[in-house]
């Protein structure tokens, strides 16, 4: 494990401990509305301020760009902007503090804590973290994909029929679920079936480890998928958007799996793209 890995999976560790402790006193936990259908909570900010102070402490001139408290410059850059491809910086970390809040705040058991770092707008190291079941899912380019230290690929499955398929349904844009709905069918047909668990992060991790054999998603965030996409990759997978292509940085659009699932998925999808789904 290189020594920047090595402090993030400190860092998630560090956060996964201050979830799990209040994880079975949710009721406790101040919750704030972010927007629609769109919560944050004292767990997430202070989950966000362990992991800022772990990577700020080794590294104090890479820049952040975390879910809850946005942008933050390298402190040698004091007053530049990190922009999403990684602005002045050269390094960018992006950092998903508890990705599944909704789940969490109800009890579900599908939560998790994601970590990425971008070098001149690419992804260089990941690490996704589920406490509650002690799986630590990390990778480095080209160093493959692992699972609690044992190397992790994707299913070798040869198309759409008997794939079982994760997903994340819109719930912030009622407009995009319109969208979204003539695809899950188109998708669905053939398949073992479409699973909706609720952390993109975890759904990546899934795909690189074989347990789903594809996944896609509309309108996530970078901090959403970061760390997952070098998961899915380092795995023997392919991610992009809606179109093909690695622009899924941009849209927020993202199609993720095997090789010949994944392709099978973006025929599928294709049919759906218009004014209304940009790529």
């Amino acid at each position: 494990m290189s020594p920047m890995l090595n402090i993030a999976v400190r860092a998630a560790r560090a956060a996964g401990r201050l979830t799990m402790r209040f994880f079975e006193r949710v009721d406790g936990i101040k919750v704030t509305a972010k927007g629609h259908n769109d919560f944050v909570s004292d767990v997430d900010r202070a989950a966000e301020t362990a992991i800022i102070e772990h990577l700020r402490g080794k590294y104090p001139d890479h820049a952040i760009l975390a879910e809850e408290s946005g942008a933050h410059a390298g402190r040698s850059k004091a007053g530049s902007q990190a922009g999403s491809q990684g602005g002045a910086d050269e390094f960018e970390w992006l950092i998903d503090p508890l990705d599944g809040t909704t789940n969490y705040l109800h009890g579900f058991p599908q939560w998790s804590i994601s970590i990425g770092l971008r070098r001149r707008g690419r992804m260089e190291l990941a690490v996704v973290y589920d406490p509650l079941h002690e799986e630590l899912f990390t990778a480095e380019r080209g160093g493959g994909a692992l699972l609690n230290d044992r190397k992790i690929r994707v299913t070798q499955r040869r198309g759409m029929e008997g794939a079982l398929i994760g997903t994340g349904i819109p719930f912030r844009d009622h407009l995009q679920l319109k969208v979204y709905l003539p695809m899950l069918e188109a998708i669905i047909e053939n398949t073992a079936g479409v699973r909706r668990p609720g952390s993109a992060a975890l759904d990546f991790a899934y795909v690189a480890a074989g347990r789903l054999d594809g996944f896609w998603e509309l309108g996530l965030r970078p901090w959403d998928f970061a760390a997952g996409t070098l998961l899915v990759t380092e795995a023997g997978g392919r991610v992009t958007d809606l179109a093909g292509s690695e622009r899924y940085f941009e849209t927020g659009n993202v199609v993720a799996g095997g090789l010949k699932v994944q392709r099978e998925m973006l025929q599928r999808l294709r049919p759906f793209l218009g004014p209304d789904l940009p790529a």
